[in-house]
């Protein structure tokens, strides 16, 4: 069987954002770039399915400009047995990537499709729900656990009352929660190893994919800075601070 993984390329979850002056974005220039973390535990996952004799290919795809390499590269060098980018330098709508996905599903025939629950930069938890809908499969998303049983995949899942455990028929759409697993550290000879290993760019245009409308962001903000704490002398002083503020009644 083989799995196709997604990666994407953002902001290191380590630097701290800075918005551009003009309010047009974020700064990017000179800052780390790494694979989005849930996308990150969506390849170690599919590794060690791998490993345990569920799978015998694991693909990892980009969608993005061809910076996106690096981040495809260490997907390799993780234990990926080969790479595609979908090379395009314009922003990807959740619904547009989904349309990608698709149709390297057509083209690829995987059993099975591993996304990060979502990404860091935009928060969407979007393109593993689409991507079902439009591939006609079923979905198990928010994943803790995942256990592969012949044509058919057991889920754990992270919901709000705890978990819940589901069974999915293969092929399916599978997104990572954080639980699920811890990613393996990267070594110098599989960095190495990773310079080898295949790695194919389509473009996008040949991808002959309509492209969502899309969602024009108008201005980037910092959060406000928060305001220094009053100390007060005891409860009362801090019930009367409250009622004066409005937030007690």
């Amino acid at each position: 069987m083989k799995i196709l993984v997604g990666l994407k390329r953002v902001v290191d979850y380590n630097v701290r954002i800075q918005v551009k002056p003009d309010g047009s974005g974020v700064v990017t220039d000179g800052v780390k770039m790494s694979i989005n973390p849930f996308d990150e535990i969506a390849l170690e996952e599919a590794l060690r399915l791998r490993e345990a004799g569920k799978a015998s290919e694991v693909v990892v795809v980009s969608i993005g400009s061809s910076d996106a390499q690096q981040q495809l590269r260490t997907g390799l060098a993780m234990g990926a047995d080969r790479a595609i980018l979908v090379e395009s330098d314009q922003p990807m709508q959740p619904l547009t990537a989904a349309r990608v996905f698709l149709e390297l599903a057509n083209r690829e025939q995987p059993g099975l499709i591993i996304l990060g629950k979502q990404a860091i930069d935009d928060d969407c938890n979007q393109t593993g729900q689409m991507l079902a809908a439009l591939w006609q499969r079923p979905q198990a998303t928010f994943a803790s656990k995942l256990e592969l049983d012949g044509d058919s995949a057991q889920v754990t899942r992270e919901i709000d009352a705890g978990l819940e455990t589901i069974a999915v028929d293969l092929p399916a759409v599978v997104t990572t929660d954080l639980r699920l697993n811890e990613p393996r550290f990267v070594k110098l000879p599989d960095i190495m190893k990773a310079k080898r290993k295949p790695l194919d760019v389509v473009p996008f245009a040949d991808m002959n994919i309509e492209v969502a409308t899309p969602i024009t962001t108008t201005h980037y903000d910092s959060p406000p800075q928060r305001q220094r704490g009053v100390m007060v002398e005891d409860a009362a002083a801090l019930v009367a601070m409250l009622k004066d503020k409005g937030l007690l009644s």
